[in-house]
């Protein structure tokens, strides 16, 4: 399927990214993972050295613009993008409404990092 016809099917516009985020199952130390893009619906994130689980749930710290969001969501899908590094793609189950605005407001096709 080509890229375009993908990006017409999501539900929320995407926020291209590359910032630092932290992540950890809930009851857990946090870890670090580098996101790739971000929604309403969720954040996809790719992390080294580390397996993630589909259907594991991870609290999620980022930032948007100023803001600080932490998120709880559930891996709804993993890739292995080589033999260390899997690409992550978790759906938000708990989030703040204020944050959900923060990010609304800024998925207009921007970016956001660092």
């Amino acid at each position: 399927m080509d890229r375009n016809a993908a990006r017409d099917r999501r539900k929320y516009p995407r926020i291209h990214t590359d910032q630092l985020i932290s992540f950890a199952p809930i009851e857990s130390g946090d870890r670090l993972a580098v996101s790739k893009n971000l929604s309403a619906g969720g954040i996809c994130f790719e992390v080294v050295g580390c397996e993630i689980a589909l259907g594991e749930v991870l609290r999620l710290t980022f930032n948007v613009q100023d803001e600080t969001i932490v998120a709880v969501g559930r891996v709804n899908w993993c890739t292995d993008v080589d033999a260390f590094t899997q690409e992550v793609g978790l759906e938000f189950i708990e989030i703040d409404p204020f944050a959900l605005e923060a990010i609304e407001r800024n998925s207009d096709g921007g970016a956001l990092t660092d």
